[in-house]
């Protein structure tokens, strides 16, 4: 089921090294999963369509004053509704197909509930950039048109990414590769008019937004989605196969968790804090219950100690579904959840903590203290089971009475019998579970035992004489915990790095177009030094000299010489090359870093269908008071008057980034002259 299928004629296809698609993604692979994604998001398509015709029938409802007009109005908006809500069901049935995440090894294990990868639309850079860095940087856009394809190429391989280290990998890049563009193309004044669009992986309903944040949202969304697919995948038989589980569930909580803490406002429903908190709560519950597998796998011995360590372990697991439980009940992420994910949350908590008073039935009945045993250890270990012990009896004196003993014991298979029962109807009370055959079959069998053994020990008189089972302290010898996830052991290259160092070539700092500069070194002396180290920096110039004649400045930044790139050489190396030409004419193009531009705090407005519009502030952290001098500083350089007098000086300058003129008009007023343009109006984005 999970093998990949490659097309029969690839000869269309460009190789890329051994294999026909980039590492960790094949479009192609013909897998259950992979059907089970198509349906997802071809349902996405449904849902959008169904909410957009419920939004235009609100609307001419309220617009409508004819009463026979708004009647049938009203009958549509009910059928849309009753499709509405089948969709969402249908939605809710892919999120619980845990089956086809499942190991293909005949498994007598309960199923683990992984997370469906976040569907987007296509997404064209290449517009935008290109006009970025021909206004921006200064630079023939053309020239960086196989980086913007390969960006283009490395965000459509991560829709479809492969279950399996690989693909993890490779989503990692693209979320790495994405604080470069975000650096380089997405300054924090305006919008790049690119817009992203995601579906929520558990509504279906669609989130756009001009912002690259919703993307790297989304992106650590499906890391963590990713991890849970392959955590379900592993073979829950051999120990290596459920520390792998164990393992890619910790990891799956950690990214979600950084998702949760890093991305505060994100207006999707999957990736609200709220939710993200459940989900990372299930995480570590599907963690914990691996543990307990992984404790049971070798075959329980009939033996007094290690019954009371798995007794504590499985009361360990009901107890972290049991929480799971009962945050999933909680508002605001109640209406959201799926009802089956709620449902088998309660379903698991009560089967543990029915294992966990079987196997205190066990120790209980099955052992009894006999002459020359640890009477110590015994006691220690039962005081310890219990938080407290029922009424009239202690630990010694329970562990000499057998006639105690099997009381007890009679009543924690008493409670264990109704904790099974009470998994049972609750699964047959849920539609999706009841067609989990695997899930049915678990349950029946641990009931089964236990009722099995409750037979062959009951009396007549048991409900007079049987008190109610004490709880089961939870305890476990392997806390799970949220493992962080490493970016840095993922090696990624800017795809845009020949605009130069980032620490100054960004979209966050302004200078000059590049100015050609002529000059002569006069009896080896250029007339100035270098300072930094990539780029190099013209220090302490000499003001009688051929470059300050030319139009050289100190602070100019070198890029360029003799037509040779200098963005990226050290210092030694720029010196070495311009001593190089001796005596003869130097072309050598630097640029000017300019003052600080006003700044403005974008407003980034986004419209989910269905969802209530959210408005996303980028804080800037700027003093009030820093920009307010700022921009009066920059308003006096630049005013209308003096402007005039320095036109020369700024001739070279592109013709795109003209100095503001002073502030004789509101900038409610201005004219907007450019797509790029800073936005300061609010605008709802579908």
């Amino acid at each position: 089921m999970t093998d990949t299928l490659l097309p029969a004629a690839p000869q269309p296809l460009e190789k890329e090294g051994n294999c026909y698609f980039r590492k960790g993604c094949n479009p192609l692979a013909q897998t259950g999963r992979s059907k089970l994604q198509n349906q997802r998001a071809a349902l996405n398509q449904q849902i959008l369509k169904a909410m957009r015709m419920r939004t235009g029938a609100e609307n001419l409802l309220k617009a409508a004053t004819n009463q026979k007009v708004r009647e049938q109005v009203r009958l549509e908006l009910s059928f849309l509704n009753s499709d509405l809500q089948m969709l969402k069901e249908e939605l809710e049935g892919l999120n619980i197909s845990v089956g086809v995440y499942q190991n293909t090894e005949e498994a007598f294990t309960i199923p683990l509930i992984p997370l469906g990868l976040k569907e987007t639309k296509d997404v064209d850079f290449s517009v935008a950039l290109k006009d970025f860095i021909l206004e921006h940087y200064s630079e023939d856009s053309y020239l960086y048109e196989d980086e913007i394809a390969d960006l283009m190429d490395l965000r459509q391989a991560c829709r479809t990414p492969s279950r399996n280290e690989a693909g993890v990998e490779l989503l990692m890049s693209y979320f790495m590769q994405l604080g470069f563009v975000e650096s380089r193309f997405f300054p924090p004044t305006r919008q790049m008019g690119i817009l992203f669009t995601w579906y929520d992986s558990l509504t279906g309903v669609p989130v756009s937004q001009q912002n690259l944040l919703l993307e790297k949202a989304s992106i650590l969304f499906n890391i963590g989605a990713l991890y849970t697919q392959i955590g379900t995948r592993c073979n829950r038989q051999t120990e290596a196969g459920l520390e792998s589980t164990v393992d890619a569930f910790q990891r799956a909580a950690g990214v979600l968790n950084y998702l949760k803490e890093t991305f505060t406002h994100t207006p999707s429903y999957d990736m609200s804090p709220a939710m993200l908190s459940v989900l990372v709560k299930m995480m570590l519950a599907q963690a914990q219950e691996s543990t307990f597998e992984k404790v049971c796998l070798t075959g329980l011995q009939n033996e007094f100690f290690l019954l009371v360590k798995v007794a504590q372990e499985a009361a360990k697991v009901g107890e972290v579904y049991r929480q799971l439980h009962t945050a999933m009940n909680q508002e605001p992420v109640k209406e959201n959840i799926p009802y089956s994910w709620a449902s088998l949350a309660c379903v698991k908590a009560h089967h543990y903590e029915a294992l966990a008073h079987y196997f205190t039935a066990t120790l209980l009945i099955d052992h009894q203290l006999k002459p020359g045993e640890d009477e110590d250890h015994q006691e220690k270990c039962l005081s310890q089971l219990y938080s407290h012990m029922p009424e009239g009896l202690t630990p010694l004196a329970t562990l000499k009475n057998v006639h105690q003993r099997q009381l007890l014991g009679k009543s924690h298979l008493c409670q264990a019998v109704t904790h099974h029962e009470e998994s049972m109807r609750e699964a047959s009370l849920c539609k999706k579970l009841r067609n989990i055959d695997v899930l049915q079959e678990v349950l029946s069998a641990a009931h089964e035992r236990s009722q099995l053994k409750y037979t062959q020990l009951r009396e007549d008189d048991d409900l007079l004489n049987l008190t109610d089972a004490p709880d089961i302290v939870s305890k476990t010898e392997r806390e799970v915990e949220i493992i962080v996830p490493q970016f840095s052991k993922v090696t990624v290259t800017d795809f845009f790095q020949k605009l130069g160092p980032l620490s100054v070539f960004s979209a966050n700092k302004r200078w000059t177009a590049p100015r050609s500069i002529h000059f002569t070194a006069e009896e080896g002396d250029l007339g100035f030094t270098l300072r930094g180290n990539s780029p190099v920096q013209v220090h302490f110039l000499d003001p009688y000299c051929s470059a300050a004649a030319a139009g050289t400045k100190e602070g100019d930044y070198i890029v360029s010489i003799q037509d040779v790139d200098c963005k990226w050489l050290t210092l030694s190396e720029v010196m070495k090359m311009l001593k190089s030409f001796g005596q003869d004419d130097i072309e050598m193009k630097v640029v000017s870093l300019l003052d600080a531009t006003s700044t403005m705090h974008s407003k980034c407005a986004t419209y989910s269908v269905g969802m209530q519009k959210t408005y996303s502030m980028i804080c800037l952290g700027i003093d009030v008071d820093d920009k307010t001098d700022k921009t009066k500083k920059v308003s006096k350089k630049l005013s209308f008057l003096s402007w005039g007098t320095n036109k020369n000086r700024q001739k070279s300058a592109s013709t795109l980034c003209l100095p503001s003129v002073g502030v004789t008009m509101p900038p409610v007023k201005k004219k907007l002259s450019s797509p790029f343009s800073l936005l300061n109006t609010d605008s709802s984005l579908y």
